[in-house]
């Protein structure tokens, strides 16, 4: 040991979640020591959220070429609409939108703003110290925002063939030839149709269903264009075995069918980052799942709070972000602020995208029992028709006639969902959101309708007729 430090607050993992904590604690006066054996920014920045909508982004370039002559936009000399795609160049975008935002997560950064950064391992050495690169940092609260990393299945054979993960995809200057991919999820569901769009075969497999998680009314609209753009789908079967094939590699299925590609990609959920920390020295519980904690973060060691995927809650950037902001109320402020997933939104970036807040449509009847449920598709929105983006709808859950559930299937429903967060964290009232006035044309005005079509009925029904032949007489 070279070196002892004692700080308020010690911050071991710099992805989203432990930036966002160590930042506002470093601003507030509090010494803090950020500890990070890797790179900046976490998963998010280097291997997650930014390169994946940065590959995504690529291939929907890609697609709007191929799909220009619906527009009435050709080529000359009747060339076709096949893009070219150069991959390397498609890597170099991606390394370019990680570089950009790179400088606000990096060390210099909070080295400016006051934090001591340690780039190394962690371990706990009792229930107030750490040791990491040869520093014992003691500290008053201890905030774990190690992440999670690709879950591996134990799949025979899978050890003994080369695979992709997240971790190593953004990193292929070339396209593979062949890509499979094992997982259904929101990874496995974006990553198939971007590198579809990109000139690749893809076949995604799926041991249960596509997107489980979502109302499967809406799902079924990604499945259709997945289909409809040449992603092959195999769901309700599981991988029996992985092999060597030439070059390539091959998935046996379950029901004994074989499928062959070039390239392997595992997307088959998140495993917690609690190795290596040595945790029971300083009596942290964790379980296969994570870290556990109580509602407002803390771990079985109350000087130590967990936030983000470690906690074994849901893997989403804002969902750390979120707890980042709990940890702080209650860590430096002593307020008993508490998490609250009522209103948690999540969206897969397939296109159509896929958003959801609040409950699903069978959450809502387990929930509630009796619920209204209010749909306004797409395809009667004035500028998803003039935009050629009429697939999807709208799908709004009410009980007693307040918001309780959204879910969006269609052109930027990711942005379009943020409405309904506000509608369903304040339990909104259905009349409310039908009168407000959007902008015209919007593809938010969907939404609008769809709470309007729970008055649909009364407002144009027999007793409101009569009461306006009434009035009329009236003169």
């Amino acid at each position: 040991m070279t070196e002892r430090l004692s700080c308020g607050l010690c911050v071991i993992g710099a992805g989203s979640g432990g930036l966002s904590v160590a930042a506002a604690a470093a601003q507030m006066g509090v010494k803090t020591v950020l500890i990070e054996r890797g790179a900046m920014g976490g998963d998010c920045l280097n291997t997650g959220c930014v390169p994946s909508k940065a590959l995504i982004a690529a291939a929907k370039a890609a697609h709007a070429v191929r799909t220009a002559g619906r527009f009435g936009v050709v080529f000359p000399s009747g060339g076709g609409h096949e893009p070219a795609v150069d991959f390397a160049a498609v890597h170099a975008h991606v390394r370019g939108a990680i570089a950009a935002i790179a400088p606000h997560d990096s060390q210099e950064r909070f080295e400016g703003l006051g934090v001591r950064v340690i780039r190394a391992s962690a371990r706990f050495t009792g229930p107030g110290t750490v040791e990491a690169g040869g520093v014992e940092v003691r500290a008053r609260r201890f905030v774990l925002a190690t992440g999670s990393r690709a879950a591996v299945p134990p799949i025979p054979g899978l050890d003994s063939v080369p695979f992709l993960t997240n971790e190593t995809l953004f990193e292929r200057t070339a396209a593979p030839e062949h890509l499979i991919v094992l997982g259904g999820g929101p990874i496995g569901v974006e990553m198939a149709q971007a590198f579809r769009r990109l000139g690749c075969r893809v076949t995604l497999v799926e041991k249960q269903t596509l997107l489980p998680r979502d109302d499967p009314e809406l799902v079924e609209v990604v499945r259709r264009r997945l289909d409809a753009e040449g992603v092959t789908l195999v769901e309700g079967v599981g991988v029996a075995a992985v092999q060597r094939a030439g070059n390539g590699v091959a998935a046996v299925l379950d029901d004994g069918r074989r499928v062959e590609g070039s390239d392997l990609l595992v997307a088959a959920g998140r495993r917690p980052n609690v190795e290596d920390l040595d945790l029971d020295a300083a009596g942290i519980e964790a379980h296969r799942g994570g870290i556990a904690t109580d509602k407002r973060l803390r771990t079985t060691n109350p000087r130590v709070y967990a936030v983000g995927d470690v906690t074994g809650g849901p893997a989403f950037t804002h969902v750390a972000g979120y707890h980042a902001g709990l940890v702080v109320r209650n860590a430096l402020f002593r307020l008993p602020a508490r998490e609250d997933y009522a209103a948690l939104p999540w969206v897969t970036y397939s296109d159509p995208e896929l958003a959801q807040v609040g409950s699903t449509e069978a959450e809502a009847r387990a929930a509630y029992g009796n619920i209204e449920v209010l749909r306004q598709p797409f395809a009667a929105n004035d500028r998803a028709r003039a935009e050629g983006g009429t697939e999807g709808l709208v799908k709004l859950l009410a009980h007693r006639g307040r918001v309780v559930g959204a879910s969006i299937v269609g052109a930027q429903a990711g942005e379009q969902i943020a409405l309904w967060c506000l509608a369903v964290a304040t339990r909104a009232k259905l009349s409310t959101l039908a009168g407000l006035v959007l902008p015209y044309p919007t593809l938010s005005e969907a939404g609008k309708r769809a709470a309007g079509n729970a008055f649909t009925p009364t407002l144009f029904g027999a007793r409101t007729r009569t009461l306006v032949r009434i009035l009329s007489w009236l003169g």
